[in-house]
């Protein structure tokens, strides 16, 4: 449970620097509070009790889906009033934005549970889950610093979006908080994150990309979790239908470990192609 550590860090630095009355940090906070309440109930459980795996993963994925149609719908309707709110935004091709529609809600509801348990599927090797977000937190900072500025946004021919300024601040946050976590979480570590953690961590990034209308980004900026959580997928999906199975183990970092490699080069290495990805995003910004 060492999830509360991070989340009481970003809360107080968010407290004390951000604009409390902006509409996307309450949103941001408001999913972190209810990821990180949902984690909570799941880690206790797990604790307290013997031989307990914690809430059902139906359970948790219903809580899961009520935050994400909550958001969904507050953002359909907000984003009804501005340009482009409710268009997708595709990288390289800037000009072509179509329109979601209602289908936005879907999109929300998919990214931001999507996103919540690629991270907590990812929490498996010492420094890994906090390492790829403090990368993807880094890349966020300076993105909703830009689509918060006229003239940035304008010159980077990305959306505009009023207020968008202030999650740069949360971000910056987000990564002070998990450079000190991960002090104590890298190999070999002395504490975890827990469900508290990698829940609304993931949570907090799906929505933040989805505010910044950069959602399709976030298959470059989070492309580690979303190998891993497809791992997941396609493991079992081929186990079910054949018998068979397509990796030694999943989620992919343990069929590594599976292969022999030591714990802190697949970490290290998992990174490195993390901000690859990352710095990659960037690129298409300007694109």
């Amino acid at each position: 449970m060492g999830g509360i550590i991070i989340l009481i860090a970003i809360f107080i630095s968010t407290l004390l620097w951000c604009n409390l009355f902006n509409i996307y940090v309450l949103m941001v906070l408001f999913t972190t509070i209810w990821l990180g309440a949902l984690g909570f109930f799941d880690d206790y459980i797990k604790l307290t009790q013997k031989h307990s795996s914690g809430l059902t993963s139906t359970s948790k994925l219903l809580f899961q889906c009520g935050l994400g149609l909550i958001l969904g719908l507050m953002l359909y309707f907000h984003f009804n009033e501005i340009n482009d709110g409710t268009k997708l935004v595709i990288p390289f091709f800037k000009e072509i934005r179509p329109d979601l529609g209602a289908f936005y809600v879907l999109m929300v509801m998919f990214s931001v549970v999507g996103m919540s348990n690629a991270v907590n599927i990812t929490d498996g090797l010492d420094g890994l889950a906090i390492g790829c977000t403090v990368i993807a937190g880094l890349v966020f900072t300076l993105i909703a610093y830009i689509v918060g500025r006229v003239d940035f946004s304008s010159y980077l021919q990305v959306p505009y979006i009023a207020g968008t300024g202030e999650l740069s601040i949360l971000c910056s946050a987000l990564v002070g908080a998990g450079l000190g976590f991960m002090w104590f979480n890298c190999f070999p570590a002395q504490t975890f994150m827990g469900d508290i953690g990698s829940l609304p961590l993931g949570g907090m990034l799906g929505l933040i990309a989805i505010i910044v209308k950069q959602e399709l980004l976030l298959f470059f900026i989070g492309s580690i979790f979303i190998v891993e959580a497809l791992s997941v997928l396609l493991q079992v999906s081929v186990f079910k239908i054949s018998g068979k199975r397509v990796f030694m183990c999943a989620p992919l970092h343990h069929h590594f470990q599976f292969k022999g490699w030591p714990e802190p080069k697949i970490t290290v290495r998992f990174l490195i192609i993390a901000a690859i990805m990352s710095l990659f995003s960037l690129i298409t910004l300007k694109l």
